[in-house]
């Protein structure tokens, strides 16, 4: 386990898109780690207000989204370039915010929650606190979860802490849960399951529910 300074190696905030200078750093990475907060759960509804990108050495980017905002190149590219793998926790959420929000089409993916629900069956306990705390050894503060990411100008040091800290430590447990996976004979379906997250996000997307039910 890599031990963790309090604060990321860069920390990055970036206004409508990625810099092109930190654009380029991400691009250079084969894993980036993803995140999103948006103003609720419903898509369409409430909008995306924070992106959250690191990567393996460590780098923190939160781009904030305008509340009209339609697109952001640099970081289309990105989500978009096939070379870089992207790592959600509960990717299913994070790939429709950024389908419906900026028209980003994401892969490829590796999610955690999935993989923690196929690798880690001995634990009913799948959220990203449980998943980090056991498999990264952190302890990640969550009071700022629900809370107005909206004011994307007037984002307070809690907020975006907590932001950062829900990226840095995703490639860790991504490893982490990758070995006990392929250990156990599971990579195969978890990979297949990867690859049906956009159907399911854009299932999501169209207000369809119970679409595989009786």
């Amino acid at each position: 386990m890599p031990d963790y300074p309090l604060n990321p190696a860069s920390f990055s905030i970036c206004d409508e898109d990625l810099d092109t200078e930190i654009a380029n750093l991400f691009a250079m990475s084969s894993t980036i780690a993803v995140d999103t907060e948006a103003m609720g759960l419903i898509h369409g509804r409430d909008r995306l207000c924070l992106v959250q990108i690191c990567d393996e050495e460590d780098n923190v980017a939160c781009i904030r989204i305008g509340i009209n905002q339609k697109s952001a190149p640099k970081l289309k590219n990105l989500m978009e370039n096939h070379a870089v793998e992207k790592v959600f926790h509960f990717a299913r959420f994070d790939v429709a915010a950024l389908a419906t929000g900026l028209g980003i089409e994401v892969a490829p993916i590796f999610c955690t929650k999935i993989a923690s629900k196929i690798g880690r069956t001995y634990s009913p306990r799948h959220g990203l606190k449980e998943v980090i705390s056991e498999l990264v050894e952190v302890d990640l503060d969550k009071h700022a979860q629900s809370s107005d990411w909206g004011r994307v100008d007037e984002l307070s040091a809690k907020q975006l802490a907590y932001a950062a800290n829900d990226v840095r430590y995703l490639l860790e447990a991504k490893k982490k849960l990758e070995s006990m996976l392929i250990r156990e004979g599971r990579w195969e379906l978890a990979q297949r399951c990867f690859r049906c997250i956009p159907v399911i996000s854009e299932l999501d997307r169209l207000r369809y529910t119970q679409v595989f039910e009786h």
